[in-house]
């Protein structure tokens, strides 16, 4: 019984400590919302879509990070997980998985463009 007990006050303790570590924040964003927020200050941007896409047409300053590239966890290890990073591609679908991925990859904020670059102009 003693050993019952005191397993479950660990099991307790372990889930407390792992509740309180900083959660990652992933949001998206209205088309007017994410313009005003890229256009206030110098952002980590980053395009999803494949390179024909993004040539085709871009944000200004975007990164392209091809989502289908056997990389693409190891791409963004150059930016700074610290700081917010903006995400979009062409309709959201893309973004939304990339986002759950810079989440598990340990990027605090992440902003995605609801309706993609198709919902941006």
């Amino acid at each position: 019984m003693k050993k019952l007990i005191l397993l479950l006050v660990l099991v307790s303790f372990s889930c407390k400590e792992q509740g309180s570590e900083a959660t990652a924040q992933s949001e998206v964003l209205t088309a007017t919302e994410y313009k005003a927020a890229i256009a206030e200050k110098k952002v980590q941007l980053v395009d999803v879509r494949t390179p024909e896409e993004f040539e085709a047409g871009h944000i200004e300053n975007a990164v392209n990070i091809d989502f289908f590239r056997e990389d693409f966890k190891t791409a963004f290890t150059t930016l700074d997980k610290d700081e917010p990073i903006y995400i979009y591609c062409k309709s959201g679908n893309r973004s939304g998985k990339a986002a759950k991925i810079l989440t598990e990859l340990g990027f605090k904020e992440i902003y995605d463009l609801e309706g993609g670059f198709s919902n941006y102009n």
